[in-house]
Formats: C-alpha cells, sequence, structure tokens
C-alpha cells in the first residue's frame, strides 16, 4: 500500500551561540544542536502509526516540522511527502500559501494541551468555525452547522448550547473533545494526536482513545499518535516507533514491539511498566543514567552510555537502522549481529 505521508532523513536543528560571556553574543561562533537526527518512517491511508519516547527525545519537534509550526529559528533539512498515487508533495519546500492551505484541511493536528491551544476570550463554537471558514468557500450559517455536526461526531451534548462557552467553562474532557472536533470539521486525511490524553484522568482517557479509534473507523482516518504512554499506545496504534534522543531504534508492528521488542531502551521501558503478571515484592526495572544534552551527544549510539549490552564498536558511529525481522526494525549493531 503506498504510503499517505512519508519521512525521510528529517533533520531539525537550532542555532546557539558557543560562547560565554554575554557581552560576546554578537560576535561568538554559532553551532548547531540537532534535537531530531536522519528520522524516517511512513503512515499508509488508515493505518495508525504510534510515536513513543520520553520528554525531549524529538517526538512533538517532529509533528511540528510535519505542519510547518516551528519557530523561525529552526534548521530543518530531508523530506515530509504527502499525498498519494505519485502526487506526493514535499511540505519542507511547500510554498507557504500552498501549506497553509494543506493545513487544517488535509492534516489537522489535536495539541497537547487545550487549556492553552484554545483562545480563552474566544466561544468554542467561533474557534470550530474559524477552521472551516479559513479553508471553505461556505457562509457563516453553513460554517455554524457545520460546527454543530463536529461536536455531535465528538459526543459533546447539547451542541448548540455549548458551542456558545469560553474554555473556561468546559472540563478537561470536554475541552480535549472541541480541540478532536476542530481537527476533524474539514474531514482531514491525516490527523496528528499529540499526547492528546496527557492531562486527563483515566475514565477520561479511555473515552477520548474509544472516541479516536471510532472516528478513525468512520473517516478512515490515518494518524501519528504520539504519547510517552506505553500502555495508551498499545491501545491505539498497529505500528510502533520508538525514539530516543532524536532518533528512531527500533520501528515494528504492535506485537514486534511489545512481545518480541529487539533495542535495549526499548526493552528497558516494557520492564519498567508494572502489569497484572508483575510479581509486587520484585522492584520495577529500571534505566541507569540520563539522556545525554544536545550539545554532548556521542558520535554513536546515543543510547550506549546507559545500554548494558554495549560493546567498543556502538560508541563509534551511529548503527545504521536494520530490518531484524519481517517489517521490524532496530538500531543496535548487538541485536543485528545476532
Amino acid at each position: 500500500m503506498p504510503a499517505l505521508l512519508e519521512v525521510r532523513n528529517l533533520n531539525i536543528g537550532f542555532a546557539t551561540s558557543s560562547a560565554k560571556p554575554q557581552r560576546d553574543l554578537a560576535s561568538s561562533p554559532t553551532q548547531t544542536l540537532h534535537a531530531v537526527r536522519d528520522l524516517s518512517f511512513s503512515i499508509c491511508a488508515g493505518e495508525v502509526l504510534g510515536l513513543v519516547g520520553e520528554s525531549g527525545s524529538g517526538k512533538s519537534l517532529t509533528s511540528l516540522a510535519i505542519m510547518r509550526l516551528l519557530p523561525p529559528q529552526a534548521s530543518v533539512s530531508g523530506e515530509i511527502l504527502f499525498g498519494e498515487n505519485g502526487q506526493s508533495r514535499n511540505l519542507a519546500t511547500l510554498p507557504d500559501e500552498s501549506m497553509r492551505r494543506l493545513r487544517g484541511s488535509q492534516i489537522a493536528m489535536i495539541f497537547q494541551e487545550p487549556m492553552t491551544a484554545l483562545n480563552p476570550v474566544m466561544r468554542v463554537g467561533d474557534q470550530i468555525a474559524e477552521a472551516v471558514l479559513a479553508h471553505g468557500r461556505v457562509s457563516k450559517r453553513e460554517a455554524t452547522a457545520m460546527v454543530v455536526e463536529a461536536m455531535k461526531q465528538v459526543a459533546i451534548p447539547e451542541p448548540d448550547r455549548r458551542a456558545r462557552d469560553y474554555p473556561h467553562q468546559l472540563s478537561g474532557g470536554m475541552r480535549q473533545r472541541i480541540m478532536i472536533a476542530m481537527a476533524i470539521v474539514n474531514r482531514p486525511q491525516l490527523l496528528i494526536a499529540d499526547e492528546p490524553t496527557t492531562a486527563l484522568d483515566v475514565t477520561i482517557q479511555a473515552q477520548i482513545l474509544e472516541l479516536l479509534a471510532d472516528l478513525r473507523a468512520k473517516f478512515s482516518l490515518a494518524m501519528l499518535f504520539i504519547s510517552h504512554d506505553l500502555a495508551v499506545v498499545s491501545q491505539v496504534a498497529g505500528r510502533v516507533a520508538v525514539m530516543y534522543a532524536g532518533n528512531i531504534v527500533e520501528l515494528g508492528s504492535k506485537r514486534d514491539i511489545f512481545e518480541v521488542p529487539a533495542h535495549p531502551y526499548t526493552r528497558g521501558l516494557l520492564e519498567a511498566v508494572p502489569n497484572l503478571k508483575t510479581a509486587r515484592p520484585k522492584p520495577l526495572g529500571t534505566i541507569d543514567g540520563t539522556v545525554p544534552p544536545l550539545h554532548a551527544m556521542p558520535p554513536g549510539c546515543a543510547f550506549e552510555p546507559r545500554c548494558v549490552l554495549r560493546v567498543p564498536e556502538c560508541a563509534l558511529a551511529m548503527p545504521p537502522l536494520v530490518e531484524v525481522g519481517p517489517g521490524h526494525w532496530a538500531r543496535c549493531p548487538v541485536v543485528n549481529a545476532k
């Protein structure tokens, strides 16, 4: 099946001064710190890819790069191809006006925290209508009808009345539903969900996940689901990509990642998650050490200083992403040598 979205060798960097004294900043040399390095993955129509990793691994930066919402000081290289049947366009080089037409209509995003993503002094119905009016030649009355329908689709009761509410008048779960309604109102092909359940309690979290699954099936949505929560990703995604320090270290089907993980980092993450079979007296697994800072990334595998399986080769150069099984890839010379 051809890919709807294909990211090839994506690199995201930020220029920073290497000088220490503040008075020398204007004349000091700069260096580029790469927050995302050589990132590649694809998503087919109707597929859900889970992107997991700890905070600072580059998940949200990747989503913002796809949407072309990174700040001006960010430098981006690589290709972000969107489209099907030979009609793919590179979003990284698309003219600004063409990207504006695409963003919100064919590619939509649910942002991490609805209370900060929503305008606090604007009624939620008007915010959803704004997304409609920006992309379609419809009247205000038609846009209002689309808003009410979108709010019905995300199971908001009394949508006519709730559309006149301000964000602070809604609960956290309701605000997240408004964000989802805003994302789906134009029936996009690809939905990017960036930590859509992080700030919600377990009951509301389950409702939002069920809602996303229903919408995906109803509208044949492809989805990039970003989370640090492995349990949530296991419920949603068909394939999973594991990120560490700006790189994908493992990529495979849900079964590959959760039942036969190959990379030591993925194994460490799974060992740290309790389940019903976990022996209570036994302490949970931990991964010693911390993620290296951007200005001190090792030349080889970024996980090497923390890895219990490391060999000298790991510190020399970045290992390639190698297929260790059908559709199952890992970036580890120790695993790949077996």
